[in-house]
């Protein structure tokens, strides 16, 4: 007779006990504790262990490596965010917005993968079969080696994946599939943590490569146990106004590669890809208008440029309000604080309104200094030279200081018919171009004398 071992499991934040209680020690939340049964007949077998094959140590040298070539995806945009293309045996986690279009996203994936590679089998648990196959014939995904099956159960889903042996499986999503073993409900913590366990097995042990997609909260962040994205290789976020035409793949964790971004245009016939981001997010910037900057901004080893636009206005209230889209609005106040005090120009009881055009995130501190001189330009109500790019990493001393990727940075700026560049001092012995002027600035009001000279 097998034996069961059962457990409790705080479906909060997933905290086991081996005794039942109302109240969570480790997050201190009440009545959140339900039981598990661990089976302790079927022992887990290490990743990328075979059945009846028992893992030694190797030399790093040793691993053999030549079993998973990447292959493409169809899409080079995806290609670009998965770092060059799919990894078999990969677990790969895409989140989004509701309607924002990742289920359109894999569609095109599996079809492209079924065209080129053999079937491609798409998990359905929130549609029918009949739903994927009218989103499928709008998109013109029509493919006898894309396989589609209703199902939620994790355990006959293996069946199917093992006996199918599919070249890629799609999960549409993570937190409606359930193991029946397991007393809770799909979505909960415990079901969520077990199944893409279950899923990354499969992934490893067998080669074929899975793409699970993932729900997100109300706060933008994807729904379940953080432990969900440490255990996947990759997580992809696809964002974007749900009103505009263009959304953007981001890469926020890739083991396979660098953080990249892919952008997409989308319309009746699906997902179309966009090569040239920069030209892009700069196809409709008004020239001539106060506020307005361009910055070259680095997403994984990829430069892009992107539109600061920054309005200052006059407040009714004796504080005023700081608001942003597209980048942290403590960067913003930073910067307001050393344009007050390092340039005297008093912006303490203005409103100022930054954004980043074209739905693009910005963190890295190279943006600074154009967000300094897109605020002053908004406050001193001047224009920059629409053919200035402008770099820089800005101190709380009004010091500019220097950034990685300058060269890559200026020569996406040339082919789009930008002249000049203001640029930290220290960077001018880093890239020399007699088609363009570097302007090198030691301090913040050096750069503004420079970018508002006229």
């Amino acid at each position: 007779m097998s034996k069961k071992k059962t457990i409790w499991v705080c479906q909060n934040c997933g905290n086991q006990s081996y005794k039942w209680s109302g109240f969570c020690s480790s997050c201190n939340m009440w009545n959140t504790i339900v039981e598990e049964v661990v089976k302790s007949e079927t022992p887990i077998r290490g990743i990328g262990a075979e059945s009846g094959y028992t893992p030694k140590p190797l030399a790093i040298s040793q691993v053999d490596c030549s079993k998973t070539p990447r292959f493409s995806s169809g899409s080079g945009e995806l290609d670009r965010v998965l770092g060059g293309g799919v990894v078999p045996g990969s677990l790969v986690l895409v989140g989004g917005n509701p309607g924002i279009g990742k289920s359109t996203l894999l569609t095109q994936l599996a079809y492209n993968v079924a065209k080129t590679r053999g079937k491609a089998l798409y998990v359905t648990a929130e549609e029918s079969a009949q739903q994927v196959r009218l989103r499928a014939e709008r998109l013109g995904a029509m493919d006898d080696s894309f396989l589609v099956v209703a199902e939620a159960d994790m355990q006959l889903l293996e069946d199917y994946a093992k006996s199918i042996k599919p070249a890629l499986v799609i999960i549409d999503s993570i937190q409606t599939v359930y193991r029946p073993d397991i007393p809770s409900a799909p979505g909960s913590v415990v079901q969520v943590r077990e199944c893409t366990a279950q899923l990354l097995r499969l992934a490893k042990n067998t080669g074929i490569p899975v793409f699970i997609v993932g729900h997100v909260t109300k706060e933008g962040a994807i729904a379940g146990p953080r432990v969900l994205e440490h255990m996947v290789d990759t997580v992809l976020y696809f964002e974007g106004e749900r009103h505009t035409q263009f959304r953007v793949l981001q890469a926020v964790k890739n083991r396979f590669g660098a953080l990249e971004i892919g952008v997409y245009e989308i319309g009746q016939r699906g997902l179309k890809d966009v090569p040239n981001a920069s030209k892009l997010f700069l196809s409709e910037r008004p020239v001539g208008a106060s506020g307005s900057v361009v910055v070259p901004v680095i997403e994984g080893t990829r430069p892009v440029l992107v539109e600061v636009q920054a309005l200052v206005s006059s407040s009714t209230y004796q504080n005023g309000r700081r608001t942003t889209n597209g980048i942290d609005v403590n960067r913003l106040q930073l910067l307001i604080a050393v344009l007050e005090k390092r340039a005297g120009l008093l912006m303490g009881t203005n409103d100022a309104f930054v954004k980043i055009t074209g739905g693009v995130r910005v963190d890295e501190p190279a943006v600074d200094l154009g967000l300094a001189v897109a605020l002053a330009s908004s406050y001193r109500d001047q224009a920059v030279d629409p053919y200035t790019i402008i770099i820089g990493e800005v101190g709380l001393a009004g010091e500019v200081r220097s950034v990685t990727y300058l060269e890559q940075r200026i020569k996406e700026a040339l082919k789009l018919g930008f002249k000049r560049a203001i640029v930290p001092r220290s960077a001018l012995s880093v890239y020399r171009d007699k088609d363009f002027v570097l302007l090198g600035v030691e301090s913040l009001t050096e750069a503004l004398q420079a970018a508002l000279a006229n």
